[in-house]
């Protein structure tokens, strides 16, 4: 039977299996390119920036989505109630108190970010505070601070650097494609092969990050409004926040496909497309399964 612990374990594992694949996935580009191309030197690119991407993404992932997301780091003068709140349900959740950032944004939103808990950030909008009471700003906090304590956040923070140096390579791939010379269509069918697999691998790689967010992030969103709903006590805090959040027209100013998941509600809005391709399940279905908590 699957528990928390088990969800942990599988979350721990995920990354590492995603680490791996990333890591396979682009060296087989690289070898696609050498081909196409006729040149090795792609392949050892290739190589060498999975490494590295792979080591960026684990150390210093967190840093790079702080920076996406236009946040600052907090001030106790100006946030002492946020403050306070974080710093009690830490100590409730057995966790280290994370650093706590504000993102200058008028739509309410927040998100948890970092490799574990002893390295873990969480950063909310100025929104965000000025649109919920203290109950439900806890709700949202506990929900946050479950994402750390779940260890779900690592897959979450290096999501966001993979898939963004996975769009960054097949746009390049597509364009650069364009700029080839009649001279490597000498190769007859075989190099109209390669050409055909490189382009597709160029369109499906984004296709299957997106694939991969919403397979990761949906489920572990009912996971930390239960877990964030058993910390508190107060189901009805995380249920109402959730209510009030999903019925601000307001888009986040810094909203991005690749850090999308990582947020407590859905940044896009307005538009049936960011529905489509939501990576949060319907507020509607996670405002019923928390009223449905019997503590």
């Amino acid at each position: 039977m699957a528990t928390l612990y088990t969800q942990q374990d599988n979350n721990i594992r995920k990354t590492w299996f995603l680490m791996t694949m990333f890591l396979v996935v682009i060296i087989a580009i690289g070898w696609v390119f050498a081909q196409i191309y006729g040149n090795s030197g792609f392949l050892y690119v290739a190589i060498i920036f999975s490494l590295v991407m792979n080591f960026f993404s684990y150390w210093y992932a967190d840093k790079i989505v702080l920076k996406m997301a236009g946040a600052v780091p907090a001030t106790l003068e100006e946030n002492r109630e946020l403050f306070h709140i974080v710093e009690n349900l830490s100590i409730t959740a057995g966790l280290p108190i994370p650093k706590i950032y504000i993102i200058n944004d008028a739509s309410p939103n927040a998100f948890a970010a970092g490799r574990n808990k002893e390295h873990a950030v969480v950063a909310v909008t100025t929104g965000l505070l000025q649109l919920l009471n203290k109950n439900e700003l806890e709700g949202v906090v506990a929900h946050e601070l479950s994402h750390i304590g779940n260890k779900d956040i690592l897959l979450s923070t290096v999501i966001v650097v993979l898939v963004g140096f996975v769009s960054i390579l097949s746009h390049f791939f597509l364009r650069s494609r364009l700029l080839v010379r009649g001279d490597r269509d000498d190769k007859g069918g075989a190099g109209a092969i390669l050409f055909v697999v490189g382009i597709a691998l160029a369109i499906l790689a984004p296709i299957a990050s997106t694939l991969i967010q919403l397979a990761i992030s949906r489920k572990r969103e009912f996971l930390a409004d239960a877990s964030g709903a058993l910390l508190t006590r107060y189901p009805e805090g995380l249920a109402s926040a959730l209510e009030k959040i999903s019925k601000s027209p307001v888009p986040l100013q810094h909203a991005n496909s690749a850090t999308a998941h990582l947020y407590i509600a859905n940044p896009f809005k307005g538009t049936s497309v960011s529905k489509l391709f939501s990576t949060h399940p319907p507020v509607e279905e996670r405002v019923a399964a928390l009223r449905g908590i019997v503590l």
